[in-house]
């Protein structure tokens, strides 16, 4: 770790609060974007442990967490503009005073709005193509009220975790010369926080939209409160539990 690295995150936040200054349009696109590739990965990874959920459900467990992987994956190939990265990103922009308070939350506000949108676009085409809906349905009913049944400390430590392993995945990956080994190290760490069970705000944006659509009404303000709780818990996961000592232990150099 030297100043460099964290110079070339802050930069990176120049450049993200440049983009969405100057062509508002193209940085949505990228931030709706980012909300497809999660919905592509939580597709694949529901897909996978529902199949497998009456036979093997541990199996499908394990699986499905090592697949979800790929989202953050796409989004990082296909620099998408991700909300829980930008927690990060953005938050080490403004500790080094390179980007402003105002245009770090502009950017957050953006990414989360884009980020909504297309989670919301890709869950709709999904669930109304109407493939799988028997399996689905029997598999989103046996988590999605136990998930919306957690308390708000709860909620944001879960954030909190996800959120670190999220970014932590994401700038070892970048220290990283060969494409494969940035694959390897973003597979891993990401299957810790799906498996562990932590809480991912874009992810679950397109988890509930799935789950209203093939279940019904399945409580606005658990949903609301899950929402709230897990946003927070992955802004300070991102920028604080993740990035702040980053900064700090760049300062006696």
């Amino acid at each position: 770790m030297n100043n460099k690295d964290c110079d070339s995150v802050a930069l990176a936040a120049v450049n993200k609060a440049r983009l969405c200054n100057e062509h508002l349009g193209r940085y949505m696109i990228r931030a709706i974007m980012a909300g497809f590739y999660i919905v592509v990965a939580t597709i694949l990874s529901n897909m996978t442990a529902a199949v497998l959920l009456s036979t093997y459900p541990q199996w499908g467990k394990l699986l499905s967490s090592f697949l979800f992987a790929i989202a953050i994956i796409l989004v990082v190939f296909m620099n998408g503009e991700l909300f829980t990265g930008n927690n990060f990103v953005m938050a080490m922009g403004a500790y080094k005073k390179k980007v402003s308070v105002k245009d770090m939350v502009k950017v957050w506000c953006l990414s989360y709005i884009g980020n909504f949108i297309g989670a919301f676009i890709l869950a709709a085409l999904f669930v109304y193509s109407g493939v799988s809906h028997g399996i689905l349905t029997d598999y989103y009913n046996s988590f999605i009220y136990g998930k919306l049944d957690i308390s708000a400390l709860q909620l944001v430590i879960r954030g909190m975790m996800c959120n670190f392993l999220v970014c932590l995945a994401v700038f070892t990956g970048t220290k990283l010369k060969s494409e494969s080994g940035k694959l390897i190290i973003m597979f891993f760490v990401i299957m810790t926080f799906v498996l562990s069970g932590f809480e991912h705000c874009v992810a679950n944006m397109g988890t509930f939209s799935i789950a209203y659509m093939l279940l019904g009404n399945i409580g606005t303000a658990a949903v609301a409160k899950s929402m709230i709780f897990v946003t927070i818990g992955n802004i300070l996961g991102g920028g604080v539990l993740f990035g702040l000592p980053l900064y700090l232990s760049e300062l006696d150099k």
